[in-house]
């Protein structure tokens, strides 16, 4: 059955940047919520540090897509602000620079050829965002990588399997862990190994190293699917 590994890394809008009325509506709940100017000012650091979380507030800056079974992968990844990067290919994985509503139709448009779908976390993060963005630049998705929670009920074209939820038994393991801590126990490299994380992505797509977090998708969709290998021989029933 053919199976497509995704990811995306995103970032969030420049708050100094935005609208007064956004600027309010994003603070609101801060000034509510917080007693001395200490506690507001961290509070307000992590809300734009956070901005990235949002479809309505952040972009995608990559997605990477990988078959395991064919051990091939491409990453699409916008150019930083003002960058001049250009495409490049390392091992079996392609790495193509293009704006986010592009990277958007090439996705839909690799999903249609599969089946099974593979994630961490991609219900809670992932999927809505890819989902909100496209409706955002126009593009329906090819399919409904939501459709109902549980593996049983899922339809045939489109079953999606989100190694946060099976691993932890839809919930029920108390502690979830990373992707990070899940590859540690299994004795799989994490995509963290070589220095860089999700807390550095914003980082470097604005000093012009969109390449970088390219790389690191790349690393992200290898380690999950070698996870998922794991999973498919001790775990799925």
């Amino acid at each position: 059955m053919p199976t497509l590994i995704f990811d995306i890394e995103t970032v969030g809008e420049d708050f100094d940047a935005v609208d007064e009325t956004t600027q309010e509506v994003l603070t609101r709940w801060i000034k509510r919520e917080t007693e001395s100017s200490e506690d507001y000012a961290a509070a307000l650091a992590d809300m734009k540090n956070g901005l990235g979380f949002s479809p309505l507030t952040g972009q995608i800056v990559a997605i990477g897509i990988y078959d395991g079974e064919r051990e091939k992968g491409a990453v699409y990844f916008q150019p930083s602000p003002n960058g001049k990067e250009q495409g490049f290919e390392e091992g079996q994985c392609k790495f193509e620079v293009m704006p986010e509503k592009e990277m958007l139709i090439r996705f839909w448009e690799v999903v249609e050829k599969y089946e099974t779908f593979v994630t961490f976390n991609g219900r809670q993060f992932d999927v809505p965002f890819l989902m909100v963005r496209s409706a955002i630049h126009g593009i329906r998705p090819s399919k409904n990588l939501l459709a109902n929670r549980y593996l049983n009920y899922q339809p045939g074209h489109a079953r999606h399997v989100d190694l946060l939820d099976q691993l932890t038994f839809y919930g029920a393991l108390r502690k979830k862990g990373s992707l990070h801590l899940w590859c540690r126990a299994f004795g799989i490299e994490s995509p963290k190994a070589q220095g860089v994380d999700g807390d550095d992505v914003k980082a470097l797509f604005e000093s012009g190293k969109s390449a970088d977090i390219a790389r690191y998708n790349a690393r992200d969709l290898r380690a999950t699917y070698e996870l998922y290998t794991r999973y498919e021989q001790f775990l799925q029933f």
